[in-house]
């Protein structure tokens, strides 16, 4: 059974969930849920670096990650851990760097399947033009932490608006 804690974050609420070997997951979640905060360790201290994180504070995360996908996904989603703070790639440079050339789809299908939100920072993808592509939380949430980082990207989402 896993520990699961809600986070109150500037782009929503996020669930929290933590097994044996590490954080598994951070999604967000619709609506926060009363009482769900665990007082595991783990999650305290995830809970404390995305408060970090959020406040300009923190730029690694130092928590273990049990995320569980296919062989690939995990190449990917360590390859996205590769990309610094502030930085953007896009889903073809992702694929190279991942030893995976000519793969962009196939990265942005592992991307779309990120279980660790912020903590595997897929966040930083971007189109090879530069501008914002798919993210689960939506373009405002993906356009938010990158502003946050200070990453240069072309922001189609404020025109729009």
């Amino acid at each position: 059974m896993e520990d699961t804690a809600v986070f109150e974050s500037p782009i929503g609420p996020l669930l929290l969930t933590a097994g044996p070997k590490g954080l598994t997951g951070v999604r967000r979640i619709t609506s926060a849920a009363s009482g769900n905060r665990s007082a595991s360790p783990l999650l305290e201290q995830a809970c404390l670096e995305l408060t970090q994180y959020f406040a300009g504070e923190r730029r690694v995360f130092d928590l273990p990650l049990a995320a569980k996908g296919s062989d690939f996904q995990l190449r990917i989603w360590q390859a996205l851990r590769s990309v610094p703070y502030g930085e953007t790639v896009s889903y073809g440079r992702l694929a190279q760097i991942a030893g995976c050339p000519g793969s962009a789809r196939a990265v942005g299908g592992a991307a779309h399947r990120n279980p660790l939100l912020i903590f595997t920072p897929c966040h930083r993808l971007i189109g090879a033009d530069g501008s914002l592509t798919g993210f689960a939380c939506g373009l405002d949430a993906k356009s938010f932490l990158l502003r946050l980082e200070g990453a240069a990207f072309k922001d189609r989402t404020a025109a729009q608006r």
